[in-house]
């Protein structure tokens, strides 16, 4: 039997490339042996203090899908994180929609305590948030964005990346391809970035 690899990967929940790279994970797990953990990361606490709005979110609504997480994250764990995430782009991978869907939904059909959606109102979960967003950022330094993948091999052979980010979501060999690609690539000493231009 193959000995495993696992992933740490951190999503901010709103972030549509963060998505198309969770579900090409979801794709290699059926072609490596890969265990993925899922936790957050929030694109409102990474912008935190900047001039500028990158994501074009002045009401600071980012806050409540990432919040939302949290409070999944630590009350329920990974698991359920991993579930309610995918609830909540069930519409949109169902061809139904653009973007995440309701958070009462996504909470039901992960079979989760559908009183957790208050958390996304409220400010009781950002240092749970904080704390799960500092740790994928620091094992990659600034300037990263989401997601963060962190591997550790069957030997504890440790290296993480930010990305990879696909605007198309790889599938069969070429999903294989690219986890192969990318770890061969992110165990080299000294490896900063790649990056290339979207066609």
């Amino acid at each position: 039997m193959d000995r495993v690899w696992t992933v740490d990967f951190w999503f901010d929940p709103s972030c549509p490339l963060s998505r198309n790279t969770a579900r090409w994970l979801l794709e290699v797990s059926g072609r490596r042996p890969v265990s993925i953990t899922w936790r957050v990361m929030s694109l409102s606490v990474l912008n935190e203090g900047r001039d500028d709005d990158p994501e074009g979110d002045p009401e600071g609504y980012l806050w409540i899908p990432a919040r939302i997480c949290a409070a999944v994250q630590h009350e329920h764990g990974h698991d359920a994180l991993g579930r309610f995430y995918r609830a909540l782009w069930s519409a949109v991978e169902n061809g139904d929609g653009d973007w995440i869907g309701d958070f009462d939904e996504a909470l039901a059909i992960a079979d989760l305590p559908g009183e957790l959606a208050a958390a996304g109102g409220s400010a009781d979960y950002d240092g749970v948030l904080r704390r799960s967003h500092a740790e994928g950022l620091s094992l990659v330094g600034e300037g990263a964005g989401t997601p963060i993948t962190a591997v550790t091999s069957p030997d504890g052979a440790k290296a993480a990346f930010f990305g990879p980010v696909v605007e198309q979501v790889p599938t069969g060999a070429h999903a294989a391809d690219l986890w192969d690609g990318a770890l061969l690539v992110a165990g080299v000493p000294g490896f900063r970035e790649l990056k290339a231009r979207g066609t």
